[in-house]
């Protein structure tokens, strides 16, 4: 008796103090176990988490061992939602510790992706099957799209889950666009302004602007960054919008635009840097930099994960990509080595467009492989990241004394 009265006394105590006696339900364990779970197990809030688990772990350890977790399962599962069950099922299946901890479940259920929670997931991967997102019927055309997405983009059952069960589309992909729109903004105006729209660089007054990094102006620093959004031509914005769009936007939509955002501005500043160091005569336009680091650290990854992804126009999506950046690429390298209308203008170099590359597949590749996870907790993120820098070191001092030391002589700006 007293037994019982202690229970009911706990039960009362993990309860959320609502100063209300009703919304008990009764719940049965497959034991015969009569348990009590304010307002209901599977819909409620943490604390109703908490009371449900405290009938099960006495002791108050945090942990109850796989066979009544997977009995919970059992007897609650049709109340969650197919994908989380999966996983959960997935997880108690594969524990090799025999024993689920509270707060992982927590975090499943609120969207939280602890570090031992996801290396829990991924004991349990084999579970999951590559193609149950595919099987949901009767979704909306935006399920149906960010369904897409996560297929295209990510590798991994559980993260495609994960990022298809939260993703909410607040915030929207706004820096790649906001970056396209401005690049078109600034394109048009130019193309106004010089009444040409095709080898703008052929215009004298094409460079007396102050965007287009120039090594005789490398002092003013912003112009390691602004070149981007000057083009010389609508074939070459056109393939740069086209690329970054089609890639970035739904890398965007996955990683996030922090992670974007650093990877697109790493590629711009290689970019510039690598041309003042190997093309150190030459101007440097166009948001290259950035979209052959967005492009190549995407294919990289898909390559790195061929076997995981489950895209059905891989193999389409990588040859379109390959073919409008060798057109591009190629266009910048007759453009470069092209005898220019006016001697005094020298034609963009080419070199930006590796710089991106290179990018792409070190920083570019840690961040897109490491979904939702702590970049800093990755040596190899470190270990690239050290070499970036190491690389921008050596290119400002490069600025500051190679030009003297090798008595290169640069034409005054137009």
């Amino acid at each position: 008796m007293e037994e019982s009265e202690r229970e009911s006394r706990r039960g009362e105590a993990a309860a959320p103090e609502t100063g209300e006696g009703d919304g008990i339900v009764e719940l049965e364990s497959p034991g015969g176990q009569q348990l009590e779970s304010p307002g209901g197990l599977p819909m409620g809030a943490e604390d109703h988490w908490k009371a449900f688990f405290d009938q099960f772990d006495p002791a108050n350890t945090g942990y109850i061992s796989t066979e009544k977790f997977r009995n919970l399962l059992q007897v609650h599962g049709s109340e969650l939602e197919p994908h989380k069950l999966e996983v959960l099922l997935a997880l108690a299946d594969n524990n090799s510790e025999g024993k689920v901890c509270y707060q992982d479940f927590v975090n499943l259920m609120s969207n939280k992706r602890s570090n031992s929670f996801r290396r829990a997931i991924h004991l349990g991967n084999h579970r999951l099957r590559a193609n149950s997102l595919l099987e949901e019927s009767g979704l909306t055309l935006f399920q149906r799209f960010i369904r897409h997405i996560a297929y295209e983009t990510l590798p991994r059952g559980p993260d495609r889950k994960w990022y298809y069960d939260s993703y909410t589309c607040c915030p929207p992909p706004w820096f790649i666009i906001t970056i396209t729109i401005l690049e078109i903004a600034v394109f048009v105006y130019y193309g106004l302004v010089l009444e040409k729209w095709v080898l703008q660089i052929a215009h004298p007054s094409y460079l007396n602007n102050p965007l287009v990094y120039q090594p005789q102006l490398r002092r003013q620093v912003w112009r390691y960054l602004s070149y981007i959004f000057m083009h010389v031509g609508v074939e070459h914005l056109g393939f740069n919008v086209v690329l970054q769009l089609v890639v970035g936007v739904p890398l965007e939509m996955v990683h996030g635009a922090l992670r974007i955002s650093f990877v697109y501005l790493a590629g711009v500043l290689a970019g510039s840097l690598a041309a003042s160091v190997a093309d150190m005569t030459a101007p440097v336009a166009g948001s290259s930099g950035g979209v052959y680091a967005l492009v190549s650290a995407h294919l990289a990854n898909v390559v790195m994960s061929w076997s995981g992804m489950r895209c059905q126009f891989k193999l389409v999506r990588m040859g379109i990509a390959m073919i409008c950046m060798s057109l591009e690429f190629g266009r910048a390298v007759w453009l470069r080595f092209h005898p220019p209308s006016h001697p005094a203008c020298i034609h963009p170099s080419f070199v930006a467009h590796l710089g991106g590359v290179m990018v792409g597949i070190t920083l570019g590749v840690v961040v897109l492989r490491n979904y939702e996870q702590r970049l800093h907790e990755q040596s190899i993120w470190w270990i690239f990241l050290l070499i970036y820098l190491l690389f921008v070191f050596f290119a400002v001092l490069w600025n500051i004394f190679a030009y003297s030391l090798l008595e290169i002589r640069l034409l005054p700006p137009a």
